[in-house]
This record gives C-alpha cells, structure tokens and sequence, in this order.
C-alpha cells in the first residue's frame, strides 16, 4: 500500500490549534493561577478554541470523507473491541479515526464547548459556576492525558504514527481510500475567521478592567479582577463603577 491523503488540511490545522490553545489555556489558568497577569488571556484563547469547535462542528457535517462525525460514530461493542485489540494485539485496522480517538475527540469537544458557556457565564458576573468550570478545565486535562497515552500505545502496538499522519495528512490505505483534496481554501477561510475573532478580542481587551468586548456581538465580559480605588480586587468590577 502506498501512503495516500487521509486528513485534509482544516481538519489537521483544528486538531493542532486547538492542542496548543487548551495547553496554552491551562498553563495559564491551572499552573499560574488567578494572580497571574496573564489570567485573562486564558480566557482569550478560550473564548477562541471556543469558536474553533463550532467551526469544526460545521465540518463534521460538511467536510471531506474522514473529517465527517458520521465516519467514526461507534457503539459501544466496537470501542470495547479496538480496546480489546490495542491492548493485546490484532483487531480492526481504521483509515479514518478508530473507536478510542473517535471517543476522546466527541468528548473533548464537549468539553470545550461546556467550558467556554461556563466561562461566558464567569465573565457576565454568575459565580455560581466557578467550581463547575474548575471541574470541566480538569476533566478535560484528564480526558487529553488519556488521549495522548492512547495513541501511544496504539503508535508502538500498531507501529502506525497517526500523529505524523495528523501533520503531512497521509496514511499507507488504498488509492480508493484517499480523498479528493485537501481543501486548502476551506483552511484559508478557517483560519481567517478564527484570526479575525481572536484579533478581535485581544484588540477589545482592557487592561485596566480586565474586560474584552465579543467582536460583532458587543457583549463586554470580565475575564479577571480589577482593583478598587483602595486597591483590593473585586470580580466583575471595573475602577471606573467604583468612581462613580
């Protein structure tokens, strides 16, 4: 068999942004905490792996062959069974995304999108909902080790590297198995509409509230703390309401 194009591009340039931006994020929120003044950008990169998944829910119903939710939905008995095989040796082989990716990736997606309503709900003043993100930011951390570990065990027991794959987009299948295209425009316009958000929110930022404005929606959310005259921090409170 020879090694053909399995992954087009926007799916590839998803799986990696979105990596980077949930390391990114949770660097910065679990490993440097609340006092850090790099907070609210965890909250930037939030709100913009955020809409990274809607876009990428978007070409789960209208993308190329593999990118499709409908290629790697499974049952139960299937994950069980590629479980089963990864661990002893031998079961199915998949072009596409096998039963334990397709399970990690549905759930993280979830995830994400859990996290970004409770983190818009955060920075509208609702409180109530800290301890659910903090639950959903390390759900998620655990969900992504596991996903890592599986992939390495499945790159030793299958000796197949669908991580290179998930760069140069190809795998050894059958020349019927390829796809058309790598749909380098979708790509383009993908990464336009997310540059454009999260430039958008960096340049809406303030610094002395700690609030960003949502590109096109207008709505202002607090994304950390900001000090009073007398200097102490209040969540949701800018300098300018204390003035006043």
């Amino acid at each position: 068999m020879n090694r053909v194009l399995i992954w087009d591009l926007p799916t590839r340039l998803f799986h990696w942004l979105l990596s980077g931006g949930f390391i990114a994020a949770a660097v910065i929120s679990l490993a440097l905490g609340e006092d850090s003044p790099l907070f609210p950008y965890h909250a930037i990169i939030g709100l913009t792996i955020a809409l990274m998944v809607c876009l990428r829910v978007i070409w789960g119903i209208a993308g190329s062959r593999y990118a499709r939710f409908s290629t790697f939905i499974f049952g139960p008995g299937a994950v069980i069974e590629y479980m089963k095989g990864t661990l002893v040796g031998g079961g199915k082989r998949y072009i596409g995304h096998n039963p334990g990716s397709a399970l990690a990736i549905f759930a993280l997606l979830g995830l994400v999108l859990a996290m970004a309503v409770t983190g818009f709900m955060l920075g509208q003043g609702n409180e109530s909902v800290k301890d659910l993100h903090d639950i959903l930011a390390w759900v998620t951390v655990g969900v992504a080790v596991v996903h890592v570990l599986g992939v390495a065990l499945h790159t030793i027991r299958h000796r197949e590297n669908i991580t290179l794959s998930l760069i140069h987009g190809k795998k050894h299948a059958e020349p019927s198995d390829a796809i058309a295209s790598a749909k380098p425009i979708i790509a383009v316009i993908f990464l336009i509409i997310a540059g454009a958000w999260a430039v958008g929110l960096v340049r809406n930022y303030n610094p002395a509230t700690q609030t960003t404005t949502l590109p096109l929606i207008g709505t202002v959310l607090q994304l950390g703390e900001s000090e009073n005259e007398g200097g102490t921090k209040q969540p949701g409170k800018s300098k300018e309401s204390d003035d006043d």
